[in-house]
């Protein structure tokens, strides 16, 4: 992946944090003076959405910087670091909501939110409807991913502004038929918000966790990304071939066996052709770290004829 198409993306990433940012500053204000619980809830879930953006940007950049080239698994630590302490914060705020939505249920409610949250959410929805139709435009090109978040992540934006639509709405609606049961229905989708952000947490936490170097589980098949370095010419075999996630990206890690009579030149320019291939085939592929092996030195290979063959290639293929 080009330093150009990572930094149009990068680019597409903040856009995505800054509106998030200032939609959740935007409900925050007007479902406290409205009095919204679910409108309060929903704003706290777009910040989340744009704190989980932005752990998932950091690793991304630590994926590109030039440091982590010289060592390659340096950065996971503080990407680790970074995702925990966002995860934790998750988590706190949906304890947070969820009892402070609990508790408005548990006390009762008087009256409904004012007018003016159902048409905060209404312009939230389509606010953040117009950034996944943007970052989606940008992410297609660069990766046969889904867009730059997550389906879980869209799932849970759709639920969460369905959520406090159904409750702001349906409260103030309650309010015009008289029906004060009704109002509890916007502290309700207070609490399924809370949830969703709680979950959210998790799945962050847990990822941060259990994440290891897996196989590729891309669109590509596996096995294509193996075919793709064993044509390659100077390649015996590959002897394994893993990819690291980071960020939107993929990092690959393959060791390659190359014929031992060659020269280091020689097989540092195999491992060129190597990495240079893979991302170009694989534009969702951010960096290629390659070991380079000799293979079984019993084999009959250029020094072990006569020196009639001495002017012949020492490349296998």
């Amino acid at each position: 992946m080009t330093n150009e198409r990572f930094k149009k993306t990068e680019f597409a990433v903040w856009i995505g944090i800054a509106c998030n940012l200032a939609l959740a500053v935007m409900k925050g204000a007007v479902g406290y003076i409205s009095g919204s619980k679910a409108l309060l809830a929903d704003a706290l879930h777009t910040a989340s959405e744009a704190a989980s953006a932005f752990a998932g940007l950091t690793k991304s950049i630590a994926a590109k910087s030039s440091s982590d080239k010289d060592h390659p698994y340096g950065s996971v630590k503080a990407e680790s670091i970074t995702a925990i302490v966002v995860s934790v914060l998750l988590l706190l705020v949906g304890i947070e909501v969820f009892i402070s939505s609990a508790r408005a249920i548990y006390i009762g409610i008087d009256s409904p939110p004012e007018k003016i949250a159902f048409i905060a959410i209404v312009i939230s929805i389509i606010t953040k409807e117009a950034i996944f139709q943007y970052k989606s435009r940008w992410s297609k090109p660069f990766s046969s991913q889904a867009p730059i978040t997550h389906s879980w992540e869209r799932r849970s934006e759709i639920y969460s502004s369905i959520a406090a639509l159904v409750g702001t709405g349906g409260s103030i609606w309650g309010h015009y038929l008289g029906n004060k049961y009704m109002y509890y229905l916007d502290p309700i989708a207070g609490v399924v918000i809370a949830v969703l952000i709680f979950i959210m947490g998790y799945r962050i936490l847990k990822n941060a966790i259990l994440k290891k170097m897996t196989p590729v589980h891309h669109s590509e098949d596996p096995i294509e990304l193996l075919r793709t370095v064993q044509m390659i010419k100077g390649v015996i075999a590959v002897d394994d071939l893993r990819a690291r996630e980071r960020g939107h990206y993929v990092i690959i890690d393959v060791k390659i066996s190359v014929n031992p009579r060659i020269s280091v030149l020689e097989g540092h320019d195999v491992a060129k052709i190597v990495k240079q291939t893979l991302m170009k085939r694989f534009i969702h592929i951010s960096d290629v770290y390659i070991q380079v092996q000799p293979y079984d030195p019993g084999y009959p290979y250029k020094n072990n004829v006569g020196p009639e063959y001495d002017d012949h290639s020492s490349l296998l293929h």
